[in-house]
């Protein structure tokens, strides 16, 4: 288990570059928190590590966005706030995206539980106050 504290920016960016070298083979991390915790922000600061240069924003409609790393590599983005039942996420096609072995960040994880890979990593965004904590668990290769 990782953790990290954030009380600036600063502080994001410094969480997102240890997450992903803490975690180098892993390539889905799964995003718990409240509304507001910070969830796309913390995404939006990964995705620039990663040197996405596009603009970073929550497919809350479109259930996925694709950006492009420096590498020119996929980096998928979901957001399962407004789905009603997992089989819409199947229908999106999911378990290809998970088995890509590009970059899924995904929010609202717990509305497909039952579907994410058990080697996923997930992270719990809570906020004390102005803080952030932001701990993983669970999978990660």
């Amino acid at each position: 288990m990782h953790s990290w504290q954030v009380h600036s920016v600063d502080g994001l960016e410094k969480a997102a570059a240890d997450l992903i070298m803490a975690f180098p083979r892993s390539r889905v991390f799964a995003f718990f928190g409240e509304m507001g915790s910070g969830k796309t922000t913390f995404i939006k600061t990964l995705c620039r590590s990663l040197g996405v240069s596009e603009n970073v924003s929550s497919p809350t409609f479109a259930l996925v966005n694709q950006y492009e790393d420096a590498a020119g590599n996929p980096v998928f983005h979901f957001d399962f706030y407004r789905i009603e039942k997992e089989q819409e996420a199947i229908d999106i096609g999911i378990s290809e995206y998970f088995h890509s072995g590009h970059y899924c960040f995904v929010e609202w994880s717990e509305k497909i539980l039952h579907l994410l890979p058990e080697y996923a990593v997930n992270i719990h965004i809570t906020v004390n106050n102005e803080t952030r904590i932001i701990t993983t668990e669970n999978g990660g290769t």
